[in-house]
C-alpha cells in the first residue's frame, strides 16, 4: 500500500492586492496619458542622458570593467544556486552578533511583523532610510492606518512623501519632478518654512535639512533596506549618497532592515566587487560618498535593538522559474532605466509598480505574477520594450533582459488560450508550410500596391492588424517576389553578371605565397 501525498506545489506570488507591485491599468494606457506631459519628458531627458555621460565616463576608466561585470554575474548566479543555506547563514551570523531575525513569506506578513515592532517600543514615529523592499511591500500607507508616522529621510523619497506621489525611478525617485515644483511642494507642506525659500538646489536642500533635523534627534525607531547582507559575518550594507542613512542606522534605539533574500552575497570579499560596480552604474560615481555597514549590535554605539526581517513576497516564485530566476540577479542600480528609450518617454509611473523600466517589466512580473485578475495589468509589461538591447549592455550583472520579456511574452501567449493573434499565427504556419499555398498567399498579395498608392506604404491595415498599423506605416508588398525574380530574365541575367565579375576578381587577385613548412 502506497500513500500519494500529492504533487509538489508551486511557490506563491506576491499576494494580490497587497504593496505596490500592481498598478490599476496597463501600461499601454498609462503610458499614452504620461507621454502628453511635456514637462515630465523634459525633466526625464534631462536627467537620464546627465546619469548616462556620466556612467560611460566612469565606466571607461576602468581596463578591467568588463571582467567585474563578469564577476558580479558568476557571483550573483551562484548565491541564486544555494540561495536557502546562504539564508541560513546570515541569520545564525546576525543572531551570534545579537540581531534578532524574522522571516516574511509577503508584504501582509512583513508589514505586521515591523508594525508589531515598532509598536513594542512605545513609538509613534519612525524615520526611514530610502528602501526599495519598503516601497514593494507598502510599508508607509500600512504604518499610517495604525497611527503610526514614518519620516523619508532621503531628499528625493521626502519629495516624493510631501507631494503624496509615488517614485517614478530606483535611484532617482523624484526624477520627474523638477526644482520649481519641489519649492512649491516645501512651501505648502513643511511646516514653518521660509515664505521667500527660492529654488535654489542648495537652498532646497537645507530647507529639508532643517526639517529633518528634529526627526533624526528625537526619533527612535528607524527602518532601513539593505542593498547587501553578507552571510559569512552577519553584516549588513547600505550604500547612499547624502549622509541622511548614516543617521538613520546609529542615532535610533531600534533599528528595523527590511531585506529582499536576493540580496544575500556570499563572502564579505565579495563587496569588493559589488561597491564598485553599483555606485558607477548607478550615480556615476566611483564611489559612494557613504557606505555603512554594520554587524549586529555593539554596546553602547549605535541602536542596541536590531531586527532584521528576511523578505519573500515572490522571490521564491521567481527562483523557481528556470529562466526567469535571472532577475533575482538585481543590485536595483537603475542602470536599465536611464538607456531605456521607453522609460525615457513614458516615465515611471507608467509602469504601476515600485520597479519601472526594463528590469521592472521583468521582476514585477516574476514577484507578483500576470495572471492575478482579468485583464492583469502585469501582463503588459513584458511588452513595455522595444527589445534594443540597451539595458542589457548597462547591466553591470549582464542580466539579459530581452530574452527574459520576450520568455514572459511566451508564458503570457501560453496562458492566455485562444486568442486572435494565436489563430492568425497558426493560419500562416499553415501556409507557409504548404509551397503551393504560399505562393499563391505571394502573388495574391501583389493586390496590396493598390493599397499603397504614391506614397508606397500602408497607412491602415483591416482588424485584427489595426493594432499594428496605428503606430507603424506598414510597406506595400514588393512588385516581385525573390523567386519569381530570379526565375525571370532579369534575375537570370544578374547571376551570370555577378558569377563573371567574381570570376574577373578572382584572376586579378595577387596568388597567395605558400606557407613555409616551419609555419605549417
Amino acid at each position: 500500500m502506497s500513500t500519494f501525498l500529492g504533487m509538489p506545489a508551486a511557490p506563491p506570488r506576491a499576494p494580490y492586492g497587497a504593496g505596490n507591485l500592481r498598478g490599476d491599468r496597463s501600461f499601454p494606457k498609462a503610458a499614452h496619458d504620461e507621454l502628453r506631459n511635456d514637462q515630465l519628458r523634459r525633466n526625464l531627458g534631462k536627467a537620464t542622458h546627465t546619469i548616462r555621460a556620466k556612467r560611460l565616463a566612469v565606466t571607461g576608466e576602468l581596463p578591467d570593467w568588463e571582467r567585474l561585470r563578469d564577476a558580479g554575474s558568476a557571483l550573483k548566479t551562484a548565491t541564486m544556486n544555494r540561495l536557502p543555506d546562504l539564508l541560513e547563514e546570515l541569520e545564525r551570523k546576525v543572531t551570534e552578533r545579537g540581531g534578532t531575525v524574522h522571516w516574511a513569506r509577503d508584504a501582509v506578513e512583513a508589514n505586521a511583523l515591523v508594525t508589531e515592532l515598532i509598536e513594542a517600543t512605545g513609538s509613534r514615529e519612525v524615520i526611514k532610510v530610502k528602501s526599495m523592499a519598503t516601497q514593494e511591500i507598502g510599508l508607509n500607507e500600512h504604518l499610517e492606518s495604525r497611527g503610526i508616522t514614518p519620516y523619508e529621510t532621503d531628499l528625493a523619497e521626502l519629495i516624493v512623501q510631501l507631494a503624496h506621489d509615488k517614485p517614478s525611478h530606483i535611484l532617482v525617485p523624484a526624477i520627474h519632478r523638477n526644482r520649481d515644483e519641489i519649492r512649491e511642494i516645501f512651501l505648502k507642506e513643511i511646516p514653518g518654512v521660509d515664505p521667500e525659500l527660492d529654488a535654489v538646489p542648495a537652498h532646497l536642500a537645507a530647507a529639508a535639512r532643517a526639517y529633518l533635523r528634529e526627526k533624526f534627534m528625537t526619533t527612535k525607531v528607524a527602518v532601513s533596506g539593505a542593498n547587501f547582507g553578507v552571510a559569512e559575518t552577519g553584516t549588513l550594507a547600505v550604500v547612499e549618497s547624502e549622509g541622511n542613512g548614516r543617521m538613520c542606522l546609529t542615532l535610533p534605539e531600534t533599528l528595523i532592515t527590511v531585506m529582499g533574500i536576493e540580496k544575500v552575497i556570499p563572502r564579505y570579499q565579495d563587496l569588493e566587487v559589488f561597491l564598485q560596480l553599483l555606485p558607477r552604474s548607478s550615480t556615476g560615481e566611483r564611489m559612494n560618498p557613504y557606505t555603512s555597514m554594520w554587524t549586529g549590535t555593539t554596546p553602547g554605539d549605535g541602536p542596541q535593538d536590531f531586527h532584521l526581517v528576511l523578505l519573500d513576497n515572490g522571490r521564491t516564485a521567481a527562483l523557481a522559474d528556470s529562466v526567469g530566476r535571472e532577475a533575482l540577479n538585481c543590485i536595483r542600480c537603475s542602470a536599465c532605466l536611464n538607456v531605456c528609450p521607453v522609460y525615457e518617454r513614458a516615465g515611471g509611473h507608467a509602469y504601476g509598480s515600485t520597479y519601472p523600466g526594463p528590469i521592472g517589466a521583468v521582476l514585477t512580473p516574476q514577484l507578483a505574477g500576470m495572471h492575478a485578475a482579468k485583464d492583469d495589468p502585469n501582463s503588459s509589461l513584458p511588452y513595455a520594450s522595444s527589445l534594443c538591447g540597451a539595458c542589457f549592455d548597462a547591466c553591470p550583472v549582464k542580466i539579459d533582459i530581452p530574452s527574459l520579456l520576450v520568455e514572459l511574452r511566451h508564458q503570457k501567449t501560453e496562458e492566455s488560450g485562444t486568442t486572435a493573434e494565436k489563430l492568425a499565427m497558426k493560419a500562416a504556419a499553415g501556409v507557409m508550410k504548404r509551397p503551393k499555398v504560399y505562393t499563391a498567399a505571394q502573388n495574391a498579395a501583389r493586390l496590396g500596391r493598390v493599397a499603397g498608392g504614391r506614397s508606397g506604404t500602408i497607412s491602415h491595415l483591416p482588424p485584427p492588424f489595426n493594432g499594428w498599423s496605428e503606430s507603424r506605416d506598414t510597406p506595400v508588398p514588393p512588385r516581385h517576389t525573390f523567386r519569381s525574380w530570379l526565375a525571370s530574365d532579369e534575375g537570370t541575367a544578374a547571376l551570370r553578371d555577378a558569377a563573371a565579375e567574381g570570376a574577373r576578381q578572382r584572376a586579378a587577385a595577387p596568388e597567395t605565397p605558400d606557407t613555409p613548412e616551419e609555419d605549417r
